[in-house]
């Protein structure tokens, strides 16, 4: 079977990768091992969406991201549990103002809607956050949150109605290729013929490149979050303190539409493997975080912890670029932002398989580089 493009991946970047190209008329297949769509790390994220990040590549990317989730229900009436709330970096230490401070003139030269607001602003913002010590902080409003599983839905619906083939329980086994070119790939199932090949296999792409002998620097590890019960409506932006803590590099939580707080914690050290069993560290830790910032979470019951992993890379941006053999497109290391990358990444692969980059992407692309020397480092990661 023929087909213009192949995706290996139904997930964060795969489903909106294959809306994106085949709204370009590429008559587009999709294969993942496993039942469904966004059975992978997709259920796994929190459903954060921002465009607030120390570098450009990424700022635009998500601010495209934003563009589509924000506008989704009203282009094609599904509901994605979309909230417009906001993202909010509170500062209690000098360090983390003068890092916000200073990431600000970079953050509004690409378009960025986000300042800095007083102390008394914070606590207007989020009632009841502790004052102590709190300098200020950063607030991005047009940043939100959106449902993984509606959105990832309404993708996939969104992707068979353009007409993408969906295969699911193939596992890929090989990249076909002849004199140095992609021409399809084998599965579990079968072979399927196409001149690109998008690699968004998230924590499995690595494995996936190693079938053409290219050693992609993508490492999985492993977060936990959590979810509780719905509550009355405290706050509205997705909330993160940067501060490090006890095995901890920062914590982060919102209030999603139905009034339940969801968060998750950044382990430091980082703790790397792919196991999915929560732990019974993790929710003591991220309770005390949670309750040190706003000491009225104490009463809230929670329904749910579990366990997800960051495909990671070494300065914590993406890989997207293209890879040999020829015609091989790489979408991977998203490091546990591939929900909110997942739009605006399938709009670059989708160019990037045509043929139509406009500089514009090709200034974005150069920082999702496979051949960059990752000695950098996102500052908002």
């Amino acid at each position: 079977m023929n087909y213009d493009v192949i995706v290996i991946g139904s997930g964060s970047i795969g489903v909106p990768a294959a809306v994106a190209l085949a709204e370009r008329k590429m008559k587009t297949l999709v294969l993942d091992c496993l039942a469904s769509s966004g059975q992978g790390q997709n259920k796994a994220a929190i459903g954060g969406v921002r465009a607030t990040h120390s570098d450009g590549a990424k700022i635009k990317t998500c601010l495209r991201s934003l563009d589509i989730f924000s506008q989704w229900k009203e282009k094609h009436g599904d509901d994605i549990g979309w909230r417009k709330g906001g993202y909010f970096f509170p500062a209690y230490q000098d360090s983390d103002e003068r890092l916000m401070r200073r990431t600000l003139a970079t953050q509004k030269s690409f378009g960025l809607n986000i300042d800095w607001i007083s102390a008394d602003e914070c606590a207007g913002l989020v009632p009841g956050i502790s004052r102590e010590n709190l300098r200020g902080g950063v607030y991005s409003p047009d940043d939100g949150s959106a449902s993984t599983l509606l959105a990832t839905t309404a993708f996939r619906r969104r992707a068979g109605q353009l007409g993408v083939e969906f295969r699911y329980g193939e596992a890929v086994s090989g990249i076909i290729t002849e004199k140095g070119k992609v021409r399809g790939v084998s599965t579990s199932k079968g072979k399927y013929h196409a001149p690109r090949v998008v690699n968004a296999a998230g924590i499995n792409a690595r494995e996936i490149c190693a079938m053409v002998r290219l050693d992609l620097p993508v490492t999985s590890d492993m977060h936990e979050a959590a979810i509780t019960e719905p509550a009355a409506r405290m706050f509205e932006p997705m909330i993160v303190d940067i501060r490090a803590g006890d095995g901890s590099k920062n914590s982060y939580f919102y209030q999603n539409a139905e009034g339940q707080i969801v968060f998750c914690l950044t382990p430091e050290p980082p703790k790397w493997g792919a196991d999915r069993a929560a732990t019974s560290e993790f929710l003591p830790a991220v309770a005390r975080r949670m309750i040190r910032l706003l000491p009225r979470l104490a009463s809230i019951k929670v329904r749910r912890c579990w366990r997800g992993m960051y495909p990671m890379t070494p300065d914590g941006f993406p890989i997207v670029d293209f890879a040999n053999p020829e015609g091989l497109i790489l979408a991977a290391g998203m490091c546990g932002q591939g929900f909110m990358l997942g739009p605006g990444i399938g709009e670059l692969v989708a160019k990037m398989a045509s043929g139509d980059l406009p500089a514009e992407d090709r200034e974005i692309l150069k920082g999702f580089s496979l051949s960059r020397s990752f000695r950098g480092m996102e500052q908002f990661k």
